[in-house]
């Protein structure tokens, strides 16, 4: 069917060189211009109407009520009709964990943290002063602060200032205050009047307790404690406030182991009303070293903290990193201290030791939402957060290497306080967030911070005193200024846990 042959050869010629020589041309073209219109329109009046009815019988054919008048039956029918279902949801909502952590932002949304005012007064800086207090007025337009020095040296006999700023005035100078007042001695911390907005009591390295009146630019100092038996011999760190509802009454704290009640005297001059004393001896048994010295030792106090909830209960820290709860209202007479010999009877107010810093303890915090947390503050670099309940903290937090100088709880953030150290940073610590690292921290200076205040009108402000004589005055974000849904319950929780 197929066969093998042979046939001749083809040969096809290659074209691309004559094709590669011809000539290429390009063309293009393109449509006209497209026009365009846009054209809206929207009605220049809306309205809404919305009903909802009872679910059932009891409803149907109730008259209507004249315009103005309240049908209290049929309110009452529909809020029992109604009443299941919305506890029911209420119920859920509650046990619900879908929006823990979520805050509510009324306002625009700012910065976490800035710095609003940097203040200090030149002569001091010359005479390299520390800033060792900053207190608010009761209005929260004034910030004050005291000048002196918490290092070693003579510089205890020497004048201090106390200066102060209004911040509500427009563009205030931040080098020269509005008031400078000068104090005989160095001055180690001051409180203002809770009422009085012009009215500021300072404590001296001298023993002295002095109050002022701003308002009297030309005599500003009214009250005065001097120098007795009854008065305090060695410095005071502390003086504050106790609202009463009468009259708030002033204290003060001093390294001589005293605690002092004043009261007005005669031609200006503080008298002490009563007193306690702090004992080595007198502490409650459990809490003393294993080896005291014979007679009767003082504990220089450093620090006080009163309770929101209870003006009788404070706690009191001590130059040997001792806490303490007290009681005002003790009876027991305070023994063997070698500066007794006045004529003020005073009591022996411990009650309670709390485990000790590891040196002296310079702040302390009653929480202003629950009534047996407080937070302190000692040179050991730890924060401590305690109950009045049991002697071990809660928690502890090493916020510093070197020292923490003044901590203090939000007025407005059960779970937020801040705390300044000798590092010159000021943190910011939410229990909420973490337990234990700050949610947030900044340099306040090279110098050691030594003290901060929360403003008591605004809570978005904190000013904070350094070593090197200035104050800043730091305008929080909206998170540390509103409280969040769950934090009295988160607190409470807190509270009750009970450690070995």
């Amino acid at each position: 069917m197929f066969s093998d042959a042979a046939g001749g050869a083809v040969d096809v010629a290659s074209v691309w060189r004559a094709e590669r020589g011809r000539r290429c041309e390009e063309k293009s073209t393109q449509t006209g211009s497209v026009s365009a219109s846009d054209a809206a329109t929207q009605s220049r009046r809306a309205r809404d109407a919305g009903v909802q009815t009872g679910a059932g019988a009891g409803f149907e054919g109730r008259p209507l009520g004249a315009p103005g008048s309240v049908d209290y039956s049929g309110l009452l029918a529909f809020l029992q009709g109604v009443e299941e279902p919305v506890c029911r949801e209420l119920e859920k909502n509650w046990k619900s964990h879908a929006f823990d952590g979520w805050r509510a932002e009324w306002a625009e949304p700012t910065e976490r943290i800035s710095c609003l005012h940097s203040l200090s007064y030149p002569p001091a800086r010359e005479r390299k002063l520390h800033v060792t207090g900053v207190s608010w007025s009761s209005t929260g337009a004034v910030v004050a602060c005291s000048y002196g020095r918490l290092d070693d040296g003579d510089w205890g006999a020497d004048k201090s200032y106390v200066c102060a700023w209004n911040l509500d005035r427009r563009a205030p100078d931040p080098q020269r205050p509005d008031l400078v007042l000068e104090a005989p001695s160095a001055a180690m911390g001051l409180a203002f009047h809770p009422r009085r907005p012009s009215v500021l009591a300072v404590g001296l390295f001298s023993g002295e307790v002095l109050v002022w009146d701003t308002g009297r630019p030309e005599d500003p100092l009214i009250w005065r404690s001097g120098m007795t038996d009854d008065s305090h011999t060695d410095p005071v760190y502390q003086v504050t406030w106790l609202p009463g509802d009468k009259q708030p009454r002033l204290l003060s704290a001093s390294t001589d182991g005293k605690i002092l009640l004043w009261q007005e005297g005669r031609d200006g001059l503080l008298e002490p009303a009563a007193g306690f004393a702090l004992a080595l001896q007198q502490i409650p048994r459990g809490a003393r070293p294993k080896k005291i010295s014979r007679g009767a030792t003082p504990l220089g106090v450093t620090a006080l903290s009163f309770s929101p909830f209870d003006p009788t209960v404070f706690v009191a820290g001590t130059e040997g990193g001792d806490v303490l709860k007290c009681w005002a209202g003790a009876e027991t007479p305070a023994v063997g201290l070698p500066h007794l010999g006045g004529s003020l009877p005073l009591k022996a107010p411990a009650q309670l030791a709390f485990a000790p810093h590891g040196g002296p303890v310079y702040s302390l915090s009653c929480s202003p939402f629950h009534r047996n947390l407080f937070l302190s503050g000692g040179t050991d670099g730890h924060v401590h957060l305690y109950s009045m309940l049991q002697a071990q903290p809660l928690v502890s937090l090493q916020l510093s290497k070197k020292y923490v100088f003044g901590v203090r709880w939000s007025p407005v953030r059960p779970l937020v306080f801040a705390a300044a150290t000798g590092e010159g940073e000021v943190h910011l610590f939410d229990f909420g967030q973490n337990s234990q690292k700050p949610s947030l921290s900044v340099r306040q200076s090279p110098e050691p911070a030594y003290c901060l205040e929360f403003n008591p009108r605004r809570a978005q402000l904190l000013a904070a005193g350094d070593g090197g004589g200035g104050v800043k005055v730091w305008q929080l974000g909206g998170e540390f200024g509103e409280e969040g849904g769950r934090e009295r319950s988160q607190l409470e929780m807190l509270a009750n846990e009970v450690t070995d």
